[in-house]
This record gives structure tokens, sequence and C-alpha cells, in this order.
């Protein structure tokens, strides 16, 4: 039987690329590790578990390294099928660092430090200071007096509250509903009345606890912060042209055997010393055998490979829903939108009752991202808020959303639509109960030595915490087989 590296090397395998090898396949063979997605967790785990093993395999069912890390280039434009941006956590510059990537990183222009909100058909600035929190318009005087109480407030229960429950008692309604919901809408395309504060913000429920105050919680962690901290700002990745992609692929190549890609599980099975794990794809079907296996896909998908073998793990899994999302690229010629596009984008609470949830002024972000004299926005819309939106067809969203764009910006009709993405299972909703399931997920996985989890539906949805969750995972295995 072959082992590990001589085992890839045969034909019938795909370069990180997705280059197509050979149509034979390779029956059977045995490696130190697999990882079982090829998104940024999985190849966290990959590269974390290659630092203490000889051969570690990443497969993956789609047809390029990276999951939604893709960027594509048409027309001069350069952009995301995926996320857009990310934070630089200490997790991930560290692992940046190991592998010689920290000159990939691209950070945003300073103008994105200007985000701003859809209030009243208007574009309203987001403060970011407290002098600004006081001539902002998206609070009241009433709402700005209620957040100066928040020192004064009794603790509860956070980790058991909904965000909007837990923001609305510590610093008003008007927080919770015109600053923090539209937040999460960006980022999880979610209802803060369902999403859990204990899994959304974990630092803040932590320091009410700890504290007392979010404010006093917060000061005591600023005063203890040091060395070892991550990026400030948001960040792409400069290779190859800039994007997510060409960075997630770099992670790829520096695996020692190459990724396999369009290759899904189609059993996993426990056996003396470890794992079973069947695979198929367009070259045949192939059998891997390993003492450790990262499930490192969606919840769903870890579900369904883990369901025949552990069910204990499989029910958890299967409670966590995801809110669908449909991403659109669009161009535009500057002369059409002016000053009008500037900054990070803007965000669109649901009093607008509008089905875009909020749009990226991605031009404006990182140079290069457009022609000359043109801008490249990236819209987002459907969510929780309007899920029936991912399964309108192509026409139907072009028409609803250049609408709603030209009611916000004023384009008259003159954008192109470059690319839209669906994603019916886009993003993790993490409820008030997450922590418990998260909880039940761990114990349940103690019963299955030389197995763990990693994905966004962990810890956080971001693509710092989804690398993170790789890592962990990866570490939990270290020392196991």
């Amino acid at each position: 039987m072959p082992h590990g590296r001589s085992a890839v090397a045969e034909p019938g395998f795909r370069s990180p690329e997705g280059t197509a090898a050979s149509e034979s396949s390779v029956d059977s063979y045995e490696v130190d590790a697999l990882v079982v997605g090829a998104g940024i967790s999985g190849l966290a785990a990959g590269l974390e578990l290659q630092n203490h093993l000889t051969d570690v395999l990443v497969v993956d069912s789609g047809d390029r390294p990276g999951g939604v890390m893709r960027t594509d280039h048409s027309q001069g434009y350069v952009f995301e099928r995926g996320p857009n941006t990310f934070q630089v956590k200490p997790a991930m510059l560290g692992l940046l660092r190991s592998q010689h990537l920290e000159e990939a990183l691209l950070r945003a222009s300073p103008e994105s430090k200007s985000r701003f909100l859809l209030r009243g058909g208007d574009l309203v600035a987001v403060p970011t200071s407290p002098g600004a929190m006081v001539r902002s318009p998206l609070l009241s005087a009433r709402g700005k007096l209620r957040l100066l109480t928040e020192p004064f407030v009794r603790k509860g229960t956070g980790a058991e509250e909904t965000v909007s429950e837990f923001v609305s008692r510590r610093l008003g309604a008007e927080v919770a509903d015109n600053l923090v919901g539209p937040f999460l809408t960006g980022i999880y395309a979610g209802d803060e009345h369902q999403l859990g504060a204990g899994a959304v913000f974990p630092s803040l429920v932590d320091a009410e606890q700890r504290s007392g105050s979010l404010a006093l919680g917060m000061l005591g962690t600023a005063a203890r912060r040091g060395q070892g901290q991550g990026l400030p700002g948001s960040y792409s990745g400069r290779l190859s042209g800039g994007g997510m992609g060409p960075l997630a692929r770099a992670l790829a190549e520096r695996l020692t055997l190459p990724v396999l890609l369009q290759r899904r599980v189609v059993s996993l099975e426990p056996r003396e010393g470890g794992w079973s794990v069947a695979l198929e794809g367009p070259a045949g079907t192939a059998q891997v055998r390993c003492p450790r296996v990262v499930v490192a896909t969606s919840a769903r998908g870890a579900a369904e490979i883990l369901g025949p073998v552990a069910d204990g793990l499989s029910q958890p899994l299967q409670s966590i829903t995801y809110a669908p999302l449909v991403s659109v690229s669009v161009g535009v010629e500057r002369a059409e939108v002016g000053s009008r596009v500037q900054g990070f984008g803007f965000l669109v609470p649901r009093s607008e009752r509008l089905r875009l949830l909020g749009c990226l002024f991605m031009s404006r972000l990182f140079p290069g991202r457009a022609p000359e004299g043109h801008e490249l926005l990236q819209c987002l819309l459907g969510g929780v808020r309007a899920p029936e939106f991912v399964g309108l067809a192509d026409d139907e969203i072009e028409r609803a959303l250049m609408d709603e764009l030209d009611r916000v910006l004023g384009l008259r009709g003159t954008a192109q639509v470059l690319a839209i993405t669906r994603y019916t299972m886009a993003v993790p909703q993490p409820g008030r109960d997450h922590r418990r399931v998260i909880e039940a997920l761990r114990g349940q996985l103690s019963s299955h030595p030389g197995l763990a989890l990693a994905g966004s539906y962990l810890e956080g949805v971001g693509v710092p915490d989804s690398l993170n969750s790789g890592l962990v995972a990866a570490d939990s295995l270290v020392g196991s087989g």
C-alpha cells in the first residue's frame, strides 16, 4: 500500500490550481492526517498539522482551494465572489508569518475608515469617536443620554440573550436598532433579534460578567493588551493582481502534498488506529486510511459526513442554520456617481425596507479593482431579511438591485452587472444557545479520538476566526494517532 507523498504523486490527482492530471485513480493510500475541506479553515488546519506530521492531505469537492475565497478578473475589474475584506487577528498573522506571506497582505486605504448607514434615503456617516457620536443624527438626544448610563446598568445574563436584548439592556434600544443591527447585517446577513449575544459579542458579554460594565470591562481589556496583537485595519491580498483567491492559493501551495480537488467524501468509518475515508471524483474512487481527520466544511456538510458514525455530533451540527446571500459585482463610471461613492461603503437598516443589505466601494479600498475612470461596487442582498431573493432569476435580481441603487446613489441605469453569485447557505446564524451547541459538539468529540471539526460555525464567521478554528482543530490532534 503506498504511503503519503508517493501515493498522491501517482496519476489521477490535481494540483492546488485545479489542473487535471490523468483519469486513472489510486485505489488506496495512507497519510498521517486528512483534512476534508480546502477553505481557509481547512488550509490552516493542513498547514498546522504539517508542522508536526509528515504526510498531510487536504481534499475538497470544489475546483480550486479557498472555498468561498474566490477572485475573478473581467473587463478590467477585480472582484470577489465571497468575502471581500478581512481583519488580521493574532492567529492569522502568526500563520502568515510562518509561511512567509505577511508581505502578501494589502491594507485598505485610509478612506476605509469612513463608513455609512442609509437613513431616510441619505447616507449618514457612522460615528467613530465620542465627539462624532455626540454630533451624529443616528441617535436622538435621549438615545445619547441613555448610552452614558451604561456603567450603572445592573449586570445580566448576557450569554443567554439575543444581541438585541443584550445591547438594548446595556446601551439602549436606539443603539441596538440604529447602529448594531445594521452592523450585524453586514457581517451575518442576519437578525439581531435572533443572533445570540454570547456567540456574536463574546468579549462584550465576558466584559460585563467580569466588570459589571462594558465600559469598565473594555478599559480593563485595553490595559492588558500588549504585544502579540494582530494588525489594525481591513485587508485583502496583493498577489497575482490582488484579492482573496490568490492568497488562498498561496497557502495551498505551502502544503507539501497537493490539494486533491473535486473529491467528495462518500463515507467515513472508524478503523483500528484511526479512520478509513472513501473519496469519489471524476477520476474514480479512492480509500484513505489515516489516524487523524479534520472535517473543515459547513455544519451541514459535517453532519452529512459524520451522521452514519457519530449521531451525537450530527444532531447539534444540523441545528445550526445559515442565511442565504446574493453577492452582485457592479461596475459604474465614476462620473455617474461622483462623491456619492466614497469610503468603505454603506449598510442598510431594516427600517429602510430594502432588499439591499449593503454595498462596499471596493475600488475606493484597494487599487486596481476597476478600470480608469470607473468604480467597483460589491452589493449584498437577501439574508434572513429577504431569503427568497437567492431563488430569483438573474434578470429579476438585476432589476431589483438597479432600482435600489438608483434610489441610494442615483445611478440612473448606467451601471453594469459583472457577476451574480448565490449562496443558499452563506453565513452561519448562531442563536442564543449557540455556546451550548458548541460545548455539546466538543463534548461529543471526546468520544471520537483522532477526529476534529473546523469551520465558520464554531467561533466566528469572519476569515480570521475560520482560520483560527483550523489551527485549534489541528492542535487538538497533534500527539494523537
